[in-house]
Formats: structure tokens, sequence, C-alpha cells
């Protein structure tokens, strides 16, 4: 079998996604995920003019080579352009080798490690009541795990926190929105916050905080320490996490599990994270480090020290990164959860796939491949649309701080 031809679509049905189809001349196809948010096109031109030409007359079942031949070929490694471009060929090629097998991808990774992919929902409010009320419909509709976020009194905008309850798309503009903060009414509204939902759902519910860096690591392990009543699930991306040592500080504070590594891109963003167990769940994605064989790379190396997965899974990754993490989360020893965030009917539209979800759980099919295909007809009637996300500035004096 060879690569006949390799195309990049880039279309904008809600939001915008890039994805990756790869043909061979025994007819199969192969879709990859592609998507930057806010950097899209970087990636797509990435794809386009420097990787497709280095694919055509490859045998796409030498997946190990030629991620290897993408990754060091290129001299200048890693980075999130890279490695999301390396993803999509990498799922791709996952994709047209489980096809030919006449396979789920998951079966090809070893089989089955357990029944279902459990996911958490998003609850959001713009006050702790909507909040509160968010989880009750998620704990309604059978979510076992609910990552909860509210508005914080005296802020206009906060993470998390769209203009509806149900739905939150933070590449919002043209151009970047600017959005203020303040660490004292965060970190004085944030425990309030969990003492109202756990009195609401009680102990059994799974809830979880995505703090979003913009924390230092002192002020993160107060945080924690001040949730630990509320026993979280965890409590995600407490500080900036380029400095890898400062997870310490907020080990020796807190004992809420800390999830960090949905920006990452290799394996070398965590291992001292995960070799140090400075962090409890890693949250590293099929689309943005590298694909499937090196999101294999980085759970088997966390699993030598108890580390489990927890994969990205908002709306800027599109359907076919869901699809071939459902497979990955299926297959993988060391599964912790699995973040969902539903898209919009049309997005679904333009990628019909193969995965639902049933009482808490997501199931990826039975469907040979990742089970997610694209409409190319409908796509092209959804042309990109430049879109940002937003900056960050303190509250107090305009200083630009973590989004």
């Amino acid at each position: 079998m060879k690569i006949t031809a390799a195309r990049v679509i880039v279309c904008c049905p809600g939001r915008n996604f890039v994805t990756l189809k790869i043909e061979t001349d025994e007819g199969l196809t192969g879709l990859g995920d592609a998507t930057l948010n806010g950097r899209e096109l970087a990636v797509a031109s990435y794809l386009q003019e420097h990787v497709v030409p280095c694919l055509i007359g490859r045998d796409p079942h030498q997946i190990e080579d030629i991620w290897q031949y993408l990754y060091k070929g290129a001299y200048w490694r890693r980075g999130p352009v890279t490695m999301s471009a390396i993803a999509a060929v990498d799922t791709a090629l996952w994709d047209i080798k489980a096809k030919a097998a006449g396979l789920p991808l998951y079966q090809l990774l070893g089989g089955r490690s357990r029944s279902g992919v459990m996911v958490y929902g998003h609850a959001t409010g713009r006050d702790i009541g909507e909040t509160v009320d968010e989880v009750l419909r998620l704990r309604d509709a059978g979510y076992l795990a609910v990552r909860a976020q509210s508005g914080v009194p005296g802020l206009d905008k906060v993470y998390g926190v769209g203009s509806t309850p149900r739905f939150y798309e933070p590449a919002d503009g043209n151009l970047p929105n600017e959005h203020d903060w303040s660490t004292e009414k965060y970190l004085h509204h944030a425990p309030r916050l969990f003492e109202a939902v756990r009195d609401a759902v009680g102990p059994d519910l799974h809830l979880l905080h995505d703090v979003h860096h913009r924390l230092t690591p002192i002020e993160a392990g107060r945080l924690g320490k001040d949730l630990e009543p509320f026993r979280l699930f965890w409590m995600e991306d407490p500080t900036p996490a380029e400095n890898q040592e400062a997870f310490r500080l907020i080990r020796q504070h807190t004992t809420t599990p800390v999830a960090v590594g949905e920006i990452f891109n290799s394996i070398w963003d965590c291992k001292d994270l995960i070799q140090q167990q400075l962090i409890d769940y890693i949250r590293t994605t099929v689309v943005h480090a590298g694909g499937i064989t090196h999101l294999r790379r980085i759970a088997d190396f966390a699993s030598l020290f108890q580390v489990r997965t927890g994969c990205h899974g908002a709306t800027d990754l599109s359907p076919v990164c869901m699809g071939a993490a459902l497979h990955f989360d299926t297959w993988v020893p060391n599964f912790g959860i699995q973040e969902l965030m539903p898209h919009n009917e049309l997005t679904e539209a333009v990628f019909p796939h193969a995965y639902r979800f049933e009482r808490g759980f997501m199931h990826c099919g039975e469907v040979p491949g990742h089970g997610v295909e694209i409409d190319e007809d409908l796509a092209a009637r959804y042309p990109y649309q430049r879109a940002y996300l937003p900056v960050n500035r303190l509250k107090h004096d305009g200083t630009l701080w973590n989004w």
C-alpha cells in the first residue's frame, strides 16, 4: 500500500478545525486532527507546505518510521505547531492501519482495558447558584464527574464561564479580547463555590476544577489546602508548568490531586513532573502531543509512577481527536478520566462518528478505524473565520497575566 495524496481541510462549523485526510492506492483513507486553537492556519501551512510532499509514495503501515522521520528529520523539534502536524499524520495512519485490519483502533493498541470511558462534564454559571444548578443537571443526565467553574464577584469575565451556562467558546474575537483578573477575589471565592456544590450533591459525585495557570505555586498550595474538605477529583493547571520544579511547592502544601498537561507537546514537557511524582494526572492529548504513537509513550512512562491519564477534550479539538482519544482511553491501562465538552450539532454533522455517551461513560464504537469521518461537501460551506483566544490582565493595574 502507498500514500497517493494528503489534503488539508480547514472548516468552521461554529469554530475552526484543521483536518488532514490521507489517501492510499488501495482506496483506504485516514483522518487526523491538526487543530491548534487560535493558530489554526500555522499548522495547516506546516502540513501543506512541508509535510504532505514528504508523505507521497510512502507505505502508510510504517507508522513508527514516519513519526521518527517527521520528528527527527525536521531538525527543529517539538513545539505546538510541529507536534500538532505530526499528530495529524500519526492519527490518520493509525486510522488507515485499523481499517486495513478491519478492526476498531483500540484492538490494534492491545484491546480493551475497560468496558467504557468515564468522562466529566462542564458546569458553569455566572454565580454559585447557577453553577450548582448546572452540576445537578449534569448529575441527573448521568455524569459521574463534573468540572465546576463560576463567575467571581467583582470580575467581569472569568475563564470557563460563557454567555450561557451550557456553552463556552474561549476563542471569541477577531482580535484578542482582554479579560481582567484578581487572584485575591478568586482565592476567596473558589472554596465557597465547592462548599455549595458539595452540600448540594453529597459525597459521591466526582468534582473537578480548572485554575487555568492563574496562580503562583504558593497560592496554588493554599487553594489546594482550602479545597481539601471537598475531596476534589483534581485541581487542574494550578500554575504555569514551564518550571516543572514549581509543582514541588504545591505538593508540600496540599493533598488535593493535581492534573496538568493539556498544552504539553512531548514527553519532555512532563518528564520531571511524572518522574518526581509531582502530579497525579497527565492531560496531554492526541492532537497536541504527537498523536497516538507519542501519547502511548507518555502514558507508559506515567504508569511507572502511578500517574494516570486525563486527556484534554474541549471543543477546540475536533471529533476526529475525540474519536482517537476514546480508542486510546479504552486501551490505556493507567486511565483516569476523559474530558468531554459536546460539540454543536453542526460540527457533529460535518464529522459523523461512531462514539456515543451513555450514563457517564463514552463508548468508542466498533467500526474499523477510529470511527470518525468528514463530510467534505458540508465542511466546504463553512470556511475558516479568524478567532483569537483572550488575554488576561490584572484588574488593579493592567499587568498582563496568564490566561
